[in-house]
């Protein structure tokens, strides 16, 4: 595994991420001191992909309930409550960000009568415990992974789902690290993934930086790669994944769902345990956020679009559990028909 850097680095005291809005052009870290600051994070996306942003609001909120260690405790447990409403309404679609803050939020309610000092340092282990779980999963799925993984095979993917996604290793990528790890070579290509551009900016960067045989193509390419038969698999991750197996991804996911179908080329979701929302019944019970116009009309300051033009742009498209060769999880893989309750 390439550990040149560290997407989310806790020391402690203060949390530094990778801004990734930078790259590929810059490598550097930004600094959260408190919840608003890891609110403005997750929401401008300079951390992005479902385990990263739960992480983030895990250190968030303790870092944020910081400032509060010398209140008494009814006026701490009303910010804990205040912040970690304020932290899930930062983005709504990965379940991971609840997940983290809700799970947070269950550890000073188990222990309502410590002192402050105490539950403070119980939110700091729980945070980093969050942390460690999520690296240990990322490992997991990327050997589960292997099953499905060739010499010389080709893999097409979709968005970021790599070490800049979560603590290190990744969801989808994660295949690809151990692969290499186990010298299996195998050719990546990375669609750009519009409007932001995460498979341009950030898998090619870091992918490339692994030394992985990763080719770069613009989304409405994928069809011809796939017809020319130089894909043998796509792996893609998910930001939640509802109970029937429906799965909400980056946008353009259910289109390359789709055109794997077509061309009879196996499709496989990897995400984390704690991407499955049981209490989500079906992809139409996923909430969708849309993003600014823009995203859409404008890249780095350029316009790219008329400015007053009418823009649809949700982050996020749902595939349907049937287009679903197998979702990978740390704990295994699993089959149609899927029932996660």
């Amino acid at each position: 595994m390439n550990s040149s850097f560290r997407t989310i680095v806790f020391d402690g005291e203060k949390l530094q991420l990778i801004d990734q809005t930078k790259l590929p052009a810059e490598l550097c870290y930004l600094v959260v001191n408190d919840e608003q600051d890891a609110f403005q994070a997750i929401r401008s996306m300079k951390v992005r992909g479902a385990p990263a942003i739960g992480m983030t609001a895990a250190y968030g909120l303790y870092l944020g309930l910081r400032k509060h260690a010398h209140k008494d405790h009814e006026v701490f447990y009303k910010e804990l409550y205040v912040q970690s409403v304020y932290l899930k309404s930062a983005r709504p679609t990965a379940v991971n960000l609840a997940w983290a803050v809700d799970r947070m939020v269950a550890v000073a309610q188990r222990h309502p009568n410590d002192l402050v000092a105490t539950t403070l340092e119980r939110l700091k282990s729980e945070a980093e415990s969050i942390q460690d779980e999520d690296e240990r999963a990322c490992r997991a799925m990327g050997v589960h992974l292997l099953e499905f993984i060739k010499e010389d095979m080709g893999i097409l993917t979709h968005c970021n789902t790599g070490a800049l996604a979560t603590s290190q290793y990744g969801t989808a990528l994660a295949g690809f690290y151990v692969a290499h790890e186990e010298g299996i070579t195998i050719h990546v290509y990375a669609d750009e993934t519009r409007p932001v551009l995460q498979g341009a900016r950030l898998t090619a960067w870091e992918l490339q930086r692994a030394g992985i045989d990763v080719t770069l193509i613009c989304d409405n390419m994928a069809a011809t790669v796939m017809a020319q038969g130089k894909i043998q698999a796509v792996m893609v991750g998910a930001d939640r994944i509802a109970a029937n197996g429906d799965t909400a991804n980056k946008i353009g996911t259910h289109q390359v769902a789709i055109l794997a179908k077509h061309f009879h080329i196996p499709f496989y979701v990897v995400a984390p345990w704690s991407t499955i929302d049981p209490k989500t019944q079906s992809g139409l019970d996923i909430p969708i956020e849309e993003r600014s116009a823009q995203e859409v009309i404008e890249w780095g300051g350029i316009q790219t679009a008329p400015k007053d033009i009418h823009v649809y742009n949700p982050a996020f498209d749902v595939t349907p559990h049937e287009l679903i060769t197998a979702i990978v999880t740390e704990k295994g893989t699993y089959h149609p028909p899927f029932k996660f309750l």
